[in-house]
């Protein structure tokens, strides 16, 4: 049987919860004052995902969900409809806003669901006080549902504003293994994105990935244009598919400078999307989007 626990701050109000089956051979910990984030996963008693020895959450945004935009907004401005905004510049280096608005808001639970075979829960944030440079009001859901051997993350974005807005979704999960050396990444791929010295984009470049290649003393922080909805990431602990629900993907692939882990980070649009419309989207006022993550071991 599936269970779900909730951890209380000193306040006694809900700060995570925790899901788990009766021996806690498959544990997803999610954070709500971390913007509803993943923070742990074991599957079929494996880790997955473990915020232990990571950098701060605010420095490495582990599991984060990105929106309204993935990744970063060049010098924080963009235009939209003729319409100038600047939003704050997040980024270390102060040259940019980087991974959205949402990955430090509070979500609330607004349903849950037990089982002997899954525990889910329904999580969501509603902005009411718009921030300056994203002067929209809009609500997001996340759904997670663990299984002894998958999660699965299902996103609703709905409009709740007078005014259409411009959008972009990513992920930013961290998957741990003790030896990066010997781990083995497989996407379908034949473009990637070149950038400048902001690691903002400016052209795409022929790169033929289809297949395992092994990770070894790789460094990336690099974005790749999908040709498939599935990505295989094969370490020395556990093999994972991690699937899309959507047709058109891009995925952000980094590696921390400490080679315990690897990001893997889908995305409906690349970096400074909002002024390249580069899988640039816009959501109309009362309209919903949807789309469903699934990360499963093998």
């Amino acid at each position: 049987m599936f269970i779900i626990n909730y951890i209380q701050d000193q306040e006694k109000a809900i700060d995570s919860l925790e899901l788990k089956n009766s021996d806690a051979s498959c544990y997803a910990k999610i954070d709500l004052i971390l913007g509803g984030s993943l923070q742990e996963l074991k599957l079929l008693d494996k880790t997955i995902i473990s915020n232990k020895n990571m950098p701060p959450y605010h420095q490495a945004f582990m599991s984060s969900i990105l929106f309204p935009f993935a990744n970063r907004i060049e010098d924080g401005t963009y235009n939209f409809n003729d319409k100038i905004f600047k939003l704050h510049k997040n980024e270390n280096s102060g040259h940019n806003a980087i991974h959205g608005l949402v990955h430090d808001k509070t979500f609330q639970i607004i349903e849950q669901d037990i089982s002997d075979k899954h525990a889910s829960v329904v999580v969501t944030y509603n902005e009411i006080n718009p921030d300056l440079g994203f002067p929209f009001k809009y609500s997001i859901s996340l759904k997670y549902i663990l299984s002894k051997d998958a999660l699965e993350l299902k996103v609703e974005i709905k409009n709740k504003d007078q005014k259409a807005f411009p959008f972009g979704l990513g992920w930013h999960p961290y998957f741990k293994t003790d030896n990066l050396q010997n781990t083995y990444l497989n996407i379908n791929s034949s473009k990637k994105l070149l950038v400048n010295d902001k690691m903002i984009p400016i052209d795409e470049a022929n790169h033929d990935w289809n297949g395992f290649v092994k990770i070894e003393d790789k460094a990336f922080d690099d974005c790749f244009i999908l040709n498939s909805n599935i990505v295989e990431l094969k370490t020395p602990e556990y093999k994972l598919e991690i699937h899309f629900s959507t047709n058109e993907n891009y995925l952000q692939i980094y590696t921390p400078n400490d080679r315990k882990s690897i990001a893997i980070e889908p995305q409906t649009a690349p970096a400074n999307s909002f002024n390249s419309k580069i899988g640039f989207q816009v959501l109309k006022p009362e309209e919903t989007y949807n789309l469903n993550w699934k990360i499963n071991l093998k």
